[in-house]
């Protein structure tokens, strides 16, 4: 089955606010601890890898962020492409997620 097709039995219903920002909540706290683990682990790892990390985790935090904005907006769980709704399952394991897969697939 093609990723582009809905699965049967995909929740296209909107995921709860308050789930959205425990999810978001909790991305953002791990993200922090592991931006405090990378900054304690400096020393004993190649600078280069380091900074590579921290760079990943920053822009994963900055994504974790508009999200927030988002919900605030209204517009959390719609695709920022095609303005669809971004199936619950994305959402619960991207709750950070600004596309669906189809747009993403075409973004990337």
């Amino acid at each position: 089955m093609s990723l582009d097709t809905p699965r049967p039995g995909t929740r296209l219903e909107r995921l709860p606010t308050h789930e959205a920002l425990q999810r978001l909540e909790h991305e953002r706290n791990s993200r922090l601890t592991q931006l405090r683990a990378l900054d304690e682990a400096g020393a004993d790892v190649e600078k280069h890898v380091v900074s590579a990390q921290k760079d990943t985790v920053r822009r994963v935090l900055a994504e974790v962020e508009a999200a927030f904005t988002r919900v605030r907006d209204g517009n959390y769980g719609n695709c920022l492409d095609c303005a669809e709704p971004i199936p619950v399952e994305r959402l619960e394991i991207l709750p950070y997620t600004r596309f669906c897969v189809p747009c993403r697939r075409d973004t990337a």
